[in-house]
């Protein structure tokens, strides 16, 4: 009946692979937020993410060996997630370009700038209700892991950030932190970027 015809319709999933940067980095994309996502949209994530342990470590040649990887695992699409570090998007784009790249996302600064960026995740881990958010989570002054730091200083929140692993752990797994809660933010360009690439499905 409806059940057979649906399941004949049913479009196969797009595998997708991803090269991170750092262990938050890979910690928010193998995060079951990020996989449903995914999914909704017709993407299956390829585990594990490869945690390049390092920005230097993306460079093409040294991509090669991860690329094989995922593509082993059945990688149809490939992505790298990286943070800006303070240099030109545009010039981190063009240092690590690999034909074999889908797309490159580029935090701008840092990753932590999407745990800014997500209120919502914020207010639970300040346990202050009316925290207002941080207007513009990629253009803090300082690095967003300072700016997180300063942030529970300045409310005397009682809880502290801990390190950095442990609070992309955290942010996930407790204050419910997801790259399309950053997405929502109005100055958060890098989170879009990721959900508006997934949802259109190009």
């Amino acid at each position: 009946g409806l059940a057979d015809q649906s399941a004949g319709r049913r479009i196969a999933m797009v595998k997708v692979g991803f090269i991170v940067e750092g262990s938050c980095e890979k910690i928010i994309i193998e995060s079951e937020a990020f996989k449903t996502f995914l999914h909704r949209n017709g993407f299956e994530l390829i585990e594990p993410v490869i945690d390049a342990n390092g920005a230097g470590n993306l460079l093409p040649h040294n991509i090669e060996p991860f690329i094989g990887v995922l593509e082993a695992n059945g990688a149809e699409r490939l992505y790298i997630l990286t943070d800006s570090d303070g240099r030109p998007v545009e010039d981190v784009k063009e240092r690590i370009n690999h034909a074999k790249i889908t797309a490159y996302f580029i935090t701008v600064k840092a990753i932590e700038a999407w745990f800014l960026a997500d209120t919502q995740a914020m207010k639970k881990f300040l346990e202050i209700e009316d925290f207002a958010g941080e207007q513009f989570p990629e253009e803090t002054p300082e690095l967003p892991w300072d700016r997180i730091s300063k942030i529970v200083k300045e409310t005397g929140s009682a809880r502290g950030p801990g390190n950095k692993v442990g609070f992309a752990k955290k942010m996930i797994k407790y204050w419910e932190f997801s790259i399309e809660n950053a997405a929502t933010h109005p100055n958060c360009p890098s989170a879009k970027c990721v959900v508006a690439h997934f949802q259109s499905n190009i």
